[in-house]
């Protein structure tokens, strides 16, 4: 836990820089106004369409819901709630996507230089990489998103499972994403493989800012930037790299200011 929370320090950190910031925003805004034109097109027949699922499930449960007020007043309303739980994650998800594909490697190059310049290039994957990585992983989402739906009507599963499909997708591409410039394939294979839980945590924390409002324009740039801090500082430890002073990326090689450099002491 203290690794995400220092993960996720550094990612606010990072967030306040000018040269970052404005990659945080734009992914966010795009998605946003794309799902609500969405939602305002079809909110009447998706939640007709649910209601009229319900009803047509058998076991009487259309005639008791037509003999009820407060009953069909439930369903309405359960409808509507698992529309709108819907909609949070695929604006989220689209968000996600669009910082992966666009502007992770741009914070990337700027937060590896600052933070991380210490650590060898090997690049172990790439940008056409990425993009398969992450066209599969949307894949698998929306596959897994669409099953799920008809649970999403029992009281409190709309809310956790959005969190725990987000969480997967967030560790699967930005995973990938972090690693794909520093770490050769041995390297990021196996450190996404050994450290799985801690990213399934990490992704579905960041996940949850997605439901606080105005954090939720950034929160997907956000994680994506927590996920770079996690894995980045997990391959220095893994390598036993020492670390740079703050400023000493800009000096010369052989400079003084190197010398006092500190090796990474294993969980800190």
């Amino acid at each position: 836990m203290y690794a995400i929370f220092t993960a996720l320090g550094r990612s606010i950190r990072s967030m306040l820089r000018l040269d970052v910031f404005g990659h945080l925003i734009w992914p966010g805004i795009v998605s946003a106004l794309l799902w609500l034109v969405v939602a305002m097109l079809s909110w009447t027949a998706l939640v007709g369409g649910i209601v009229r699922w319900v009803e047509g499930l058998g076991w009487g449960i259309g005639e008791q819901i037509s003999a009820s007020t407060l009953l069909a007043g439930i369903v309405f309303f359960l409808a509507k709630f698992t529309v709108v739980c819907a909609f949070v994650p695929l604006c989220y998800v689209t968000s996600s996507a669009l910082v992966a594909l666009v502007a992770l490697p741009m914070m990337l190059d700027r937060v590896a230089q600052r933070d991380y310049a210490d650590i060898e290039q090997r690049r172990g994957g790439s940008n056409a990489g990425s993009i398969v990585n992450t066209v599969v992983a949307l894949l698998w989402f929306v596959l897994v998103f669409v099953l799920s739906l008809p649970l999403w009507l029992i009281p409190g599963v709309a809310l956790v499972a959005p969190v725990l499909a987000v969480g997967w997708l967030n560790q699967r591409i930005f995973g990938y994403d972090a690693l794909m410039r520093h770490a050769d394939r041995g390297e990021s294979a196996r450190l996404r493989r050994e450290l799985r839980p801690s990213l399934l945590l990490l992704g579905g924390t960041t996940v949850l800012l997605a439901y606080v409002p105005l954090l939720n324009i950034v929160a997907p740039a956000l994680s994506g930037l927590a996920f770079v801090h996690f894995l980045l500082e997990a391959l220095r430890r893994d390598r036993g790299v020492a670390i740079l002073p703050p400023g000493a990326a800009s000096m010369p090689s052989g400079s003084p200011a190197l010398a006092p450099a500190l090796t990474m002491r294993d969980g800190s």
